[in-house]
């Protein structure tokens, strides 16, 4: 029997309340209660800062921020500072992993043959060393990964801007990297093309193709999860 990887949609979540509904599930996979799972979401306007950020990556004040209506969180994931913002798809598998090097390239595989399928020539940078681990289109960023690995079970994930404001990267030092300019699929192609809505079915799609597996769409409520915590369905 073909592998199955159980994919939720959750609408828009709060950051918190995303890192505890993964913690909850984690421990549920863990214990082998779950199989491997994908939650695909969005975030409020929120920067994230990665286990590798340095303090000079938030350049301005908090008050700053705060003031933009962004609010900022320190994670355990790896990787730098990333933006997070409504019409980004936030995708977060809760699997097991063996190999987190190959879990992150998969990742960038799916990326990239999802926005491949709507005439995006996108690739990963593996060549050019961990800062530029994500999926970019020429030398324009599309999508960040990043990952928290505890005892073979995966958190966090991957963020691909689709149809999001991309402003917010030029206030932070985002993904470490100085000089980089983020781009969306908006960006790369006619902005009425595909949105977020088709494109998140697009790329859950990919997700499980890249990893040999059939994708079970379950609810919120199937999952435990309290759909009360979403801003927007």
């Amino acid at each position: 029997m073909q592998r199955e990887i159980q994919v939720c949609h959750l609408g828009v979540v709060p950051y918190a309340a995303g890192v505890e509904t993964q913690e909850r599930l984690r421990a549920r996979r863990l214990s082998g209660e779950l199989p491997d799972l994908l939650l695909l979401l969005e975030h409020p306007p929120t920067y994230t800062v990665g286990r590798r950020a340095a303090a000079e990556e938030l350049p301005f004040p908090r008050e700053f921020y705060a003031q933009k209506g962004i609010e900022v969180h320190v994670t355990d994931r790896g990787g730098r500072i990333t933006y997070h913002g409504p019409g980004q798809l936030v995708g977060y598998p809760i699997m097991g992993v063996d190999d987190v090097i190959e879990h992150l390239r998969t990742m960038e595989r799916a990326i990239a043959g999802a926005l491949g399928e709507l005439g995006v020539k996108a690739r990963g940078r593996v060549e050019d060393g961990p800062d530029y681990t994500g999926v970019w289109v020429a030398e324009r960023k599309i999508a960040s990964l990043g990952v928290h690995v505890s005892r073979g079970i995966s958190t966090h994930g991957f963020a691909v801007n689709v149809e999001n404001d991309l402003e917010p990267f030029s206030w932070v030092v985002a993904c470490g990297l100085p000089d980089v300019q983020m781009t969306s699929l908006a960006a790369e192609t006619d902005e009425a093309a595909e949105g977020l809505a088709c494109f998140r079915k697009r790329m859950a799609y990919a997700f499980c193709e890249a990893h040999g597996a059939r994708q079970r769409l379950v609810t919120p409520a199937r999952l435990g999860i309290d759909t009360r915590e979403a801003v927007a369905a």
